[in-house]
């Protein structure tokens, strides 16, 4: 077994070692599990506290933001020559010279899901002759695909400084059919037709891939840009905005929002840890890095995760994100059938499970690496696999195995005090964490985009209530995708995942009330 194939095993071994380390202890030490589970209990509720002082944090500082003219900003503040940094190269000095390469991937996404990405990007307050913008379909999208990039570049190619359409091929060796692959193809294309051939400078593009139905505000260009030139060290940085799965919210039935606020304020929160951000969807970086690095990997499935690791193994640990505490818009997961949609769920929480492919290239890129300190790798080993490990197992025990001491516990067990007040002891403990949950769902009602004309004040009461199938949604569409994924990961070969496209949906107005 090689070093690597080992590092595959560990996620899965831990994960369920704890599982069944619980289950069997609380029929031998039910005693101990019992104080185990209040004390993890305990745990869990000063975590919620903790991540929701981060959450009201970043809600408090992108409210802010969003009302900032950023493009005047820039204009006050950098809007001089460009000057020379000691290791020659160019630090940028006027916001005008920095280009973004904006690339969308689709698949068989509907043509009005993608014209609204499009409409967003149309209403840009940034001057669009600085944009170089890549749709790319898939080949296998077929016939329907090509007639969505022909549609679009009809009426959007002559918006910005240059526009072109790719086709990824299918089935080309070495490949996963993903969109490690296809990002890959379509920013070579656009290095090799537009970038290369303009002589623009590497270190003057940013780029930015988005996932094809996400929607920018207005001032979002401008935002990233100016984090981007005050940034400590831009070019050694990935930058992340927040991820609003909200764009048909009113479409979803009650789980499908459930999940999709749950997702939205995680990634809230994480903007206020930077020291334990990594890049995800819709994130920008450095064009120049991208090209060092060799691009996305193509034989992955979470390249927007995996990037991260790329540069910062390259760079010899010298690579950060910077949170941009400023908001896209992307689509809630909806099919045209509750179950459809349950299914979709599933599928596309595994796909982010799968993200546990980047534990071993992570502890075996370390092993390897001589350069970074010691104490940057354990820190971020520690934290990668214990992310991993909450993901799959926290929930479970909270919610579900909590109980197995007074059910496995015996006679014995059962006639002990401690018996008696566990039951009570835990239900205090999940009324008080149920607190910062409330607060967590008035919150996600200010997020809301623009109410449709259907939507009255009893909804308002429906969409709080909601929030009480969170321990359902955290095991059905957090644990057990997590631990299905960790296991694939474990048996490998057939086992592991391929990458899935989460189709896009958009139910006709009529029919939205039906999910409420």
């Amino acid at each position: 077994m090689t070093l690597y194939r080992f590092f595959e095993f560990v996620p899965a071994i831990l994960a369920w070692s704890t599982l069944l380390i619980v289950v069997f202890a609380s029929h031998y030490l039910p005693a101990a599990v019992a104080i185990f589970i209040i004390l993890f209990d305990i745990y869990w509720l000063l975590k919620t506290i903790y991540l929701s002082l981060h959450l009201r944090y970043s809600f408090l500082r992108m409210r802010k933001y969003l009302k900032i003219d950023w493009r005047r900003r820039l204009e006050e503040e950098f809007s001089s020559v460009g000057t020379p940094t000691s290791g020659g190269a160019s630090e940028l000095k006027n916001w005008q010279d920095v280009y973004h390469l904006v690339i969308l991937p689709m698949y068989k996404e509907p043509y009005g899901v993608v014209k609204e990405s499009f409409d967003s990007l149309r209403r840009m307050n940034y001057p669009k002759d600085k944009f170089i913008v890549v749709l790319s379909a898939e080949e296998r999208g077929g016939d329907e695909a090509k007639e969505v990039l022909k549609k679009i570049e009809e009426e959007f190619g002559r918006d910005f400084f240059k526009f072109m359409t790719t086709i990824h091929p299918a089935q080309i060796p070495g490949e996963l059919q993903g969109k490690g692959s296809h990002e890959t193809f379509a920013a070579k294309e656009a290095k090799k037709l537009i970038i290369d051939p303009a002589g623009i400078d590497y270190e003057k593009i940013l780029v930015s891939v988005f996932d094809v139905d996400t929607q920018v505000p207005p001032n979002y260009f401008g935002r990233l840009t100016y984090a981007y030139l005050t940034a400590e060290h831009p070019q050694r940085s990935s930058y992340q905005p927040v991820p609003l799965f909200h764009n048909n919210i009113y479409e979803a039935p009650v789980l499908a929002r459930v999940v999709a606020m749950s997702a939205t304020f995680w990634h809230m929160m994480q903007q206020a840890r930077p020291e334990r951000l990594r890049t995800f969807s819709s994130h920008s970086m450095p064009f120049k890095a991208l090209v060092e690095v060799g691009f996305w990997q193509k034989d992955i499935v979470s390249e927007d995760s995996r990037i991260f690791w790329q540069c910062y193994l390259h760079y010899d640990g010298d690579w950060r994100v910077v949170p941009l505490f400023y908001p896209v818009s992307m689509d809630a997961n909806v099919a045209p059938t509750f179950w459809g949609t349950m299914a979709n769920i599933y599928r596309q929480q595994r796909r982010w499970g799968w993200g546990i492919e980047n534990i071993p290239y992570i502890l075996h890129g370390f092993a390897r690496n001589k350069a970074i300190p010691f104490g940057r790798k354990l820190f971020w080993s520690f934290h990668e696999v214990e992310g991993f490990h909450s993901w799959a197992t926290n929930s479970l025990i909270i919610f579900a195995l909590g109980w197995l001491p007074i059910f496995l516990g015996g006679e014995i067990f059962n006639e002990t005090i401690l018996s008696f007040s566990l039951p009570k002891i835990t239900r205090t403990i999940m009324t008080l964490s149920m607190v910062g949950i409330a607060s967590s769902a008035i919150l996600g009602l200010i997020l809301l985009p623009p109410k449709p004309d259907w939507f009255k004040r009893r909804h308002y009461f429906l969409y709080l209530f909601q929030w009480l199938l969170i321990p359902v949604s955290l095991i059905v569409f957090g644990a057990f995708p997590a631990l299905e994924s960790q296991t694939r990961l474990m048996l490998g070969g057939r086992f592991r995942l391929d990458y899935w496209f989460t189709p896009k949906y958009r139910r006709k107005p009529e029919s939205i009330r039906e999910n409420i």
